[in-house]
């Protein structure tokens, strides 16, 4: 018998009626939600390899009698899926690069630097994450159309269409947003200020503080800040929907819409497209579900 049985027994000889019911509760609980959140990913990857028959006359079974790919060669062929992983991709990329540049440099702000109104302003920017986005939607769509020299506008706003229908609708809305400079703040604020400080006695600017001293330290944040800005963008449907229409500008998630009509649906291609649009997300958060949970503890426990 090795040192660590005794310890086990005792936990066994331990345990009481009570806790094997609430252990029990748990795993039930445990497996009720595992089951609810993954049987409709396995459902649709089990569709989209299903024939079109088959997907009405039997959509609760499990496996197919008859496995096929050729739903991911129609949604590949049927649709530019291609051009629209450019455009999602190039407005996820974009919109990584702004919020941890911007993001970085309003949190150093308000974790490092004093100034009048810091306050007030910090509490404005949290009360902003409390405002639903669709809310903000109409101001925003009127903003960037009416955008003086923008789209064939005049100083006025008129005569053109703004940014509207362009990479800069969907890039200038959400370029610094409210997360991004609450989630760098945290980091910042955790940093040493004699850091700062010592700089400041040798003459260094404050940029060259923030990109030199403390943007190095800040690595992880800025990691796990890019990674769930991509996540974000490109997951983005109704904001696209609603200021792109030229079909070339269209992102993946607008582009399976082409899939669905007024009147029918064509399930196995959107199910075959609903995976393969999913497939670069779930692997990011696989290869980096490490470094989200580490920088949300670390901002948690701020």
């Amino acid at each position: 018998m090795t040192t660590a049985d005794p310890y086990v027994l005792r936990l066994k000889r331990a345990s009481t009626p009570r806790q094997k019911v609430g252990t029990t509760a748990w795993y039930i609980a445990v497996i009720a939600v595992s089951i609810t959140t993954v049987f409709p990913l396995i459902w649709t990857i089990v569709t989209s390899l299903k024939p079109e028959g088959e997907i009405l006359s039997s959509s609760l079974q499990i496996w197919p009698d008859q496995p096929t790919l050729e739903n991911y060669v129609k949604a590949w062929t049927s649709v530019p899926f291609g051009r629209y992983f450019f455009n999602s991709t190039f407005l996820a990329v974009a919109g990584v690069v702004l919020n941890i540049f911007f993001g970085s440099l309003a949190g150093y702000a308000f974790a490092r630097l004093r100034f009048r109104g810091k306050r007030v302003l910090f509490g404005t920017l949290l009360s902003s994450l409390m405002i639903p986005g669709i809310v903000t939607m109409v101001p925003t769509f009127l903003v960037l159309r009416r955008f003086p020299f923008a789209g064939g506008n005049d100083f006025f706003g008129q005569g053109g269409m703004g940014f509207i229908n362009s990479y800069w609708a969907i890039i200038l809305p959400g370029a610094a947003g409210a997360f991004a400079v609450f989630f760098m703040r945290q980091f910042f604020a955790s940093m040493p200020e004699e850091l700062a400080e010592a700089a400041r006695i040798d003459g260094a600017s404050e940029f060259r503080i923030f990109a030199q001293i403390y943007m190095p330290l800040a690595k992880a944040g800025a990691a796990v800040l890019g990674i769930l800005t991509f996540q974000a963008g490109w997951n983005s449907f109704m904001w696209p929907l609603i200021v792109l229409s030229d079909r070339d500008m269209l992102t993946v998630q607008v582009g399976l819409a082409a899939f669905k009509t007024e009147h029918t649906t064509d399930y196995g291609p959107l199910m075959a497209g609903t995976v393969i649009v999913s497939l670069p997300v779930l692997l990011i958060f696989v290869l980096a579900q490490r470094y989200i949970i580490e920088g949300v503890a670390h901002v948690g426990s701020k």
